[in-house]
């Protein structure tokens, strides 16, 4: 790719930051670093949905290369190859509508990748000039290196031609740069309002344990989610609650479970059996109740105490609505829309678990001191 190139997708990058960036700097708001973490977190929340989406209409190799589309900045730039290779195969994975929607999925993230370095930059900056605890530059540390690591997954996706396992651990580190801005958000927060010294020690220990064990069940249901998307295998039960008319199907776990493989083929290069994808499937669908029970425990126990009864309340209904969205794409034959918000559900989920787990701690730690 050209340098020119380059330096037009940076640009591109910077272009899509500044309107964020500008709306924060001229906010009333005296605490502007906590509403850019907050902005930050909003944008990759709708990082992760539109990645979904990408993922969702087959337009993750609409642009064949990385970082640009057939070396060029825009697909604009590249309508003669794009246009050659719909020509080609009409029905493949490049046309120019994926182009740009693969595109616009990498602007947004270079967009969140700037936002990110102006965090880090600020923090550095006021914690040597104030040595204020908001800015301690930890955090915005680990984010930087974070959204680096997931630059190269981004990359790889496309230069590995969407390789299952590249693209299950993209989505991962997707919602695990979600839950870190999530963290670093509580942060802001807590140092701005602590809470007044309530609740039970032993119940509130017990709640953390609980949120602990609900942040692990979902990541392993989010991988496995990814699992089920990154191999096609989302029809491959096509009915609910049986599967293939059994409860338990015949099933091809050691090929579908294979991590290291194409898309669509065995370790030795041969078809995928429909088998392995009805063993993605179920093994999905069925954690989910783990899921719903850890969860809908939290939610629970949570709701009783005030200051975590707002997230608590938040947690049990979007529990409820990705339960009813991942039933609904199954029973209404994968519609695009009602995949996309099963897709969101997920984000919501790491996002206020992350938030309940961070107050928790710091109900703990209130409750200690006070």
């Amino acid at each position: 790719m050209q340098a020119s190139s380059l330096i037009q997708l940076a640009l591109m990058g910077v272009l899509v930051a500044i309107l964020p960036l500008s709306m924060v700097w001229m906010a009333s708001s005296p605490n502007k670093f906590r509403k850019l973490v907050w902005v930050a977190v909003f944008l990759t929340f709708d990082l992760i949905v539109f990645g979904g989406f990408t993922r969702l209409t087959d337009s993750g190799l609409g642009c064949p290369d990385w970082p640009g589309c057939y070396g060029m900045a825009n697909p604009f730039l590249a309508h003669e190859q794009i246009s050659a290779a719909e020509a080609a195969m009409p029905t493949g994975p490049v046309t120019v509508v994926k182009a740009w929607i693969e595109m616009i999925h990498r602007y947004l993230a270079m967009g969140i990748g700037v936002i990110i370095m102006a965090l880090l930059i600020t923090a550095t900056v006021q914690w040597r000039k104030t040595r204020m605890q908001a800015f301690k530059p930890g955090i915005p540390l680990a984010l930087f290196i974070f959204v680096c690591i997931q630059g190269a997954f981004g990359a790889w996706t496309v230069t590995l031609k969407l390789q299952p396992v590249i693209v299950t651990i993209h989505l991962l580190l997707g919602m695990g740069l979600l839950a870190l801005l999530t963290w670093l958000g509580g942060r802001e927060d807590y140092l701005m309002h602590k809470p007044p010294r309530a609740g039970d020690d032993a119940a509130l220990r017990g709640i953390r344990t609980l949120a602990l064990l609900a942040a692990v069940v979902i990541t392993v249901q989010i991988a496995l989610g990814g699992w089920v998307s990154t191999n096609y295998a989302t029809l491959a039960c096509d009915e609910f609650p049986l599967c293939d008319g059994r409860v338990v199907p015949e099933m091809d776990f050691e090929h579908g479970f294979h991590l290291w493989r194409e898309l669509g083929k065995t370790a030795a290069g041969h078809y995928l059996p429909f088998s392995a994808l009805v063993a993605i499937h179920w093994v999905h669908r069925n954690f989910a109740i783990l899921v719903v029970a850890v969860v809908g425990l939290l939610a629970w126990r949570a709701w009783r105490h005030p200051y975590l009864a707002k997230h608590a309340k938040w947690l049990a209904g979007v529990l409820v609505v990705q339960l009813l969205t991942g039933v609904a794409t199954v029973y209404f034959d994968f519609p695009l829309a009602i995949a996309v918000m099963h897709n969101a559900g997920a984000a919501l989920l790491v996002l206020l678990v992350t938030m309940l787990n961070y107050r928790v701690n710091q109900q703990l730690e209130v409750n200690r001191a006070g």
